[in-house]
């Protein structure tokens, strides 16, 4: 029972709460109307080098090359015996990572909704209309939720997971390296003006649930016993 808890029922009951806040309660508005004052009502950071160069691409490159260097590890495991034992486990972590930035993906392209760069309330050309808010029938998708380039990072928490099975001792490292890459990634968005703050909280539980579905088809029960002592245990 705890493992349910603590790895589904708490993840979604949060998302539903900060969907309330963010979306419901235009929380998001605040978040976004106080980052473009702070950049003298324009989004200043939409085309620095730091932030465009270096995180949004050069992150997003990263991201890649770490999945391409666990695919080929998996692969490699079918041709050296000796690496047979991780196969599974390298396999899910490619799987896992894959899904979850492709399920935001999927989600995105047809999504209804506007990046805030393209709000007039930022300067831009269409109007606002929230999660909830009924949409003019010949009015196109704005393609901007969830948050893409955010679903780079916290598709690595998947990492967790792997990381129960092959080196318990080290899932809380795993944990830390997706929620830091997708916080990194989805904070540089949001000061470029491309996502609302909601958008990366479901890039965020898109990604966590679609790994731990995975996780659960590929092992089954005989690791939950594991996976739930991993929340009480920081050994």
């Amino acid at each position: 029972m705890g493992f349910w808890v603590t790895h589904a029922v708490l993840p979604v009951l949060a998302t539903a709460i900060l969907t309330g806040l963010l979306m419901g309660l235009h929380g998001d508005l605040v978040v976004a109307d106080s980052l473009y004052a702070l950049q003298g009502n324009e989004w200043l950071f939409k085309k620095t080098f730091l932030a465009e160069k270096v995180i949004h691409i050069a992150g997003r490159n990263a991201s890649i090359l770490l999945w391409l260097t666990a695919l080929a590890v998996w692969l490699t495991s079918f041709k050296v015996a000796r690496w047979a034992v991780w196969r599974r486990p390298w396999g899910y972590l490619v799987l896992a990572v894959a899904a979850g930035v492709i399920s935001v993906s999927i989600l995105k392209a047809i999504s209804t909704l506007d990046c805030p760069w393209s709000l007039t309330r930022y300067g831009g050309s269409r109007i606002y209309f929230g999660f909830f808010d009924l949409r003019p029938d010949l009015m196109t998708g704005g393609g901007c939720f969830p948050a893409g380039h955010a679903s780079a990072g916290y598709g690595w928490l998947a990492l967790y997971f792997f990381l129960v099975i092959v080196k318990p001792e080290y899932r809380w490292h795993g944990l830390a390296f997706g929620l830091l890459a997708g916080i990194v990634f989805g904070a540089t968005q949001q000061l470029r003006g491309a996502h609302f703050l909601s958008h990366d909280v479901w890039s965020l539980a898109i990604c966590w649930l679609v790994s731990l579905g995975i996780f659960l088809i590929m092992f089954k029960t005989e690791t939950i016993p594991q996976a739930s002592a991993s929340i009480t245990d920081h050994g």
